[in-house]
């Protein structure tokens, strides 16, 4: 049993050898943007990010080097390694923020948190005057992100089977689109380039510049939302940019698996997948609910499709977990008027769907939970012997057993168990609790729709709550917890 709570050395060394070819692939990461520096003739940031690709690749050479692979990697190494990769991960991501003087070490390191679980919050008071350079970097770390750090990680790996198995599913990642694992990710990089490749067309045909178009491509379709201007989307004031982002946000929110249905041709399965149901109806109901708000108080004036095209923009963001705005703090605590930042609340909490870029509870675990209580009422109606068919559509056919419900039901629980408590320590320093509720629902569901609690001047540990529940949502909780219960586990055997 003591086993079962512990990693023996020969895992400690293969989990170090994958590291270290994490961070090698960071430090190759970290010399695109020196590019950008050369083409925008901003040359103060070349030594911050060759340096840091430097520490990066050193790091990582030297773990290579010292620890090689002596064990297939088992499940729960796996998901330790996922738990710690992305510390790491976003300690070398945050150099070059760091080593540029821009931002101090822990300002960086919410930077780059929240650029690599595509969260969207900034410690940049003032993003205008960001620079084309670092701009780059916070929007290739959320376009990293969106596909999975570990994931870039299998594409490239020589090795095939269960070590490769293993990481897959540590990632939070449990379907396939091909048979084999490493043929799945690489059509999903396939699918996602080619993504990236159709969102900058559509922001330069409406009338974006290439530069910004590249940025908000990769922070839309990772659902990051991090933005360029301090108005993020508003900033344009165009009708045709906001449906090209909110296009991309829910491209990026969709299950990959379905998107490569769509792609072979069997398009009808977009609308009967459950997860297409649940988003789409989601969305309907709370936008027109919302419009309603808003034109009842004429927030936006007497113009119904204003008002309309508000509440649809911010609703989109939110369920995407993308957190492009173009409706600001104070109006959206202010004007929204109680039901139209509780519904946003909710809906960031739903989240994006599963195998997507973003964040949240997803889709699929809802839809789960609505025809589990569904299976439920019905089971009380039926004669005792009865026998209930417990399935739901998506991409094929699935059977949903008894276990299948106890552990989506335990993941919501304990979702909303860290949600309560990281609320909590927030109300420590904040008193205005529909901000704390909003913010924190959007930190845990790695959104980053901002009601303006979370500033540069935060005091240090809501900064540390905000990361920490960047890194657990993003992770999807269970190789969190799996890893604190190993560290417990030790500390109390010694």
């Amino acid at each position: 049993m003591q086993r079962v709570h512990r990693l023996s050395r020969r895992e400690v060394k293969t989990i170090l050898h994958y590291t270290g070819d994490v961070c090698m692939l960071l430090g190759a990461a970290m010399l695109v943007p020196i590019l950008v520096s050369f083409i925008y003739n901003e040359p103060r940031y070349i030594a911050p990010f060759l340096s840091s690709a430097a520490v990066s690749a050193v790091i990582g050479f030297a773990l290579v080097k010292i620890f090689k692979i002596e064990t297939q990697i088992t499940l729960k190494s796996a998901m330790v390694f996922s738990t710690i990769i992305w510390l790491i991960a976003c300690a070398l991501g945050a150099l070059p923020y760091y080593i540029s003087g821009e931002l101090s070490y822990l300002n960086s390191y919410f930077e780059a948190m929240s650029g690599f679980t595509t969260t969207g919050f900034s410690m940049y008071s003032n993003l205008n005057a960001v620079s084309f350079t670092m701009n780059f970097w916070r929007a290739f770390t959320q376009w990293i992100g969106g596909l999975g750090i570990i994931f870039l990680l299998l594409a490239l790996l020589r090795s095939t089977g269960a070590d490769v198995m293993r990481l897959y599913l540590a990632e939070g990642r449990e379907e396939r689109l091909r048979p084999s694992i490493k043929h799945s990710t690489r059509v999903i990089i396939y699918i996602y380039v080619f993504f990236t490749a159709i969102g900058i067309i559509l922001f330069l045909l409406a009338g974006m510049p290439l530069f910004d178009s590249v940025f908000y491509t990769f922070t839309a379709l990772s659902t990051g939302g991090f933005g360029m201007q301090n108005t993020s989307i508003l900033f344009y004031n165009s009708i045709w940019i906001e449906i090209a982002a909110m296009i991309l946000m829910m491209i990026g929110a969709t299950n990959f698996a379905l998107h490569y249905t769509v792609l072979k041709g069997n398009w009808k399965e977009y609308f009967r997948d459950i997860e297409t149901k649940v988003a789409f109806s989601l969305i309907i109901l709370s936008t027109i609910l919302v419009t309603f708000v808003l034109y009842n108080n004429q927030v936006y004036g007497n113009n119904l499709l204003l008002n309309f095209r508000f509440a649809l923009f911010q609703m989109v963001s939110a369920i995407s977990t993308t957190g492009l705005q173009t409706a600001f703090y104070p109006d959206i605590l202010s004007k929204w008027i109680g039901l139209g930042t509780f519904l946003m609340t909710i809906i960031m909490i739903i989240g994006a769907g599963s195998l997507s870029t973003g964040g949240g509870i997803k889709w699929l675990r809802l839809g789960v939970l609505l025809k589990g209580i569904s299976w439920q009422v019905k089971s009380f109606i039926l004669p005792g012997k009865a026998v209930m068919a417990k399935k739901i559509h998506h991409v094929t056919e699935l059977k949903v057993t008894d276990d299948i419900l106890r552990i989506t039901g335990a993941f919501v629980f304990t979702y909303l168990v860290i949600y309560i408590i990281s609320i909590v320590i927030v109300l420590i320093y904040y008193n205005d609790i529909s901000r704390v509720i909003f913010e924190v629902a959007s930190a845990l569901s790695n959104v980053g729709l901002s009601s303006g609690i979370i500033t540069p001047d935060s005091p240090v540990l809501v900064k540390l709550v905000f990361i920490i529940d960047f890194w657990v949502g993003r992770l999807e909780i269970w190789p969190v917890l799996l890893l604190i219960a190993i560290v417990i586990n030790n500390v109390v055997r010694r």
